[in-house]
């Protein structure tokens, strides 16, 4: 095979089974570092195996082989193999077959790799962040992305959290039943930033990252099947499903990002929008309703609607108000200020985002000044629209997303003669 098409599958495989890979190699080695290490062995190991011998017709039974062998040479080269033995699971080759002794209601290794990380003892920004890292495959510099803050302070965020994994000997395993709760929102948090991830990637070339919106929705399934009766859990999975249900729709046939009043509505799919929707009224049977209750009503109210122009504005502003109650997150608070744009006219929206604008989580946050720059164009402010859409297309780093900003700059026309540069 050429060196290219090796790569490519490679990378391929890293998208789709990393999770599998990884969780299993910690079922050997009980360490996040060990594992870490040997599956990405593995991976270095495949581009070279690969290009001799093709592509396996399983690559994640391949990978999840070589990273085993991997851990248990490492483990006898450091004399601890003996100690290690009780804890080796059979059937290898099989990583979500369950495992009896485990007592786990979930036969997956990535669940019980989530609970590892979202354990009670760690805080809850570090459970989130470390589940994406090892469980979900993203970049330190992804995860530091999801959270706005710089990569080095990511990556000692993550040191500290698998050292303190280490010396509390954190089991690896789902909890029982009556430990669930306490452990669930972390864990809804961590598919929640998956998906965010997922459908608008932070860079890059495309839009979408197909395979994280996918894992993420495989995730929430799973968790509604372990928890049936959790609103939080219903609220999630209906949020994913209402909001990828646009997917096709989100980009024209050239690539070129859609905005919801651009989309033709007809390319969404109602199968998924139906099923979102009737989650979203079982969750919202909870009384307070939970943030991903509301988020996913709001996604619900969009979905609805027959076109842009029949929108329901002031619903959506008041699920907001009352999402900015229960999570008074940065982010919700911009979200709310377009809503306000929409429901009560730019002028009003253009001073909701200003209020935002000193909010130090946003001062890198490319949609802050986007959604300036959208509101100061329809109140004929053309000259700070301009200034507005290139401090965004500096801060975005997704390519789709800096093309769609570019072409809103060029339409608003050339400066006039004189103007600040």
């Amino acid at each position: 095979m050429a060196p290219s098409e090796v790569a490519a599958a490679v990378a391929d495989a890293h998208r789709r089974e990393w999770a599998f890979v990884l969780a299993a190699a910690v079922r050997v080695t009980r360490d996040l570092d060990l594992a870490e290490e040997c599956v990405q062995d593995a991976y270095a190991r495949a581009l070279t195996d690969w290009a001799a011998r093709g592509v396996p017709a399983r690559p994640a039974a391949w990978l999840t082989q070589v990273a085993r062998r991997r851990a248990v040479d490492l483990l006898r080269r450091e004399t601890t193999l003996r100690a290690k033995l009780p804890l080796l699971v059979d059937g290898a080759d099989e990583p979500d077959r369950p495992d009896p002794a485990d007592g786990d209601e979930i036969a997956d290794d990535r669940l019980r790799l989530i609970f590892t990380c979202c354990h009670p003892g760690l805080a809850q920004e570090a459970q989130v962040a470390l589940t994406l890292r090892l469980l979900c495959g993203l970049s330190t510099a992804d995860v530091a992305r999801a959270f706005l803050i710089s990569e080095t302070t990511m990556a000692a965020r993550l040191t500290r959290a698998k050292k303190k994994i280490a010396a509390a000997r954190i089991p690896y395993r789902v909890p029982p039943l009556p430990e669930l709760p306490e452990r669930v929102d972390a864990v809804l948090t961590v598919v929640h930033l998956l998906f965010s991830t997922g459908h608008t990637a932070p860079a890059g070339d495309e839009l979408l990252r197909r395979d994280l919106v996918e894992r993420s929705l495989d995730l929430a399934r799973m968790l509604r099947a372990l928890l049936p009766d959790d609103p939080h859990v219903a609220g999630l999975l209906g949020l994913i499903l209402l909001t990828d249900a646009r997917r096709e729709a989100r980009t024209d046939q050239g690539g070129r990002l859609l905005l919801l009043e651009e989309q033709d509505r007809s390319r969404w799919d109602t199968g998924a929008i139906r099923e979102g929707a009737g989650l979203v009224r079982e969750a919202l049977r909870r009384r307070p309703p939970g943030r991903f209750a509301l988020m996913a009503a709001i996604a619900a109210v969009h979905d609805q609607a027959a076109s842009w122009a029949d929108t329901d504005w002031a619903e959506i502003l008041a699920l907001y108000d009352l999402l900015v109650q229960i999570w008074p997150s940065p982010v919700v608070a911009l979200n709310r200020a377009v809503a306000v744009g929409f429901a009560h006219g730019p002028a009003r929206g253009l001073a909701a985002v200003d209020a935002l604008a000193t909010e130090p989580q946003l001062a890198s946050y490319p949609y802050l000044p986007s959604a300036r720059a959208q509101f100061l164009s329809r109140l004929g402010r053309a000259e700070e629209a301009r200034t507005s859409y290139a401090e965004a297309i500096l801060l975005t780093e997704n390519a789709a997303e800096r093309d769609f900003l570019a072409d809103r700059l060029a339409e608003l026309g050339e400066p006039p003669p004189g103007s600040a540069p």
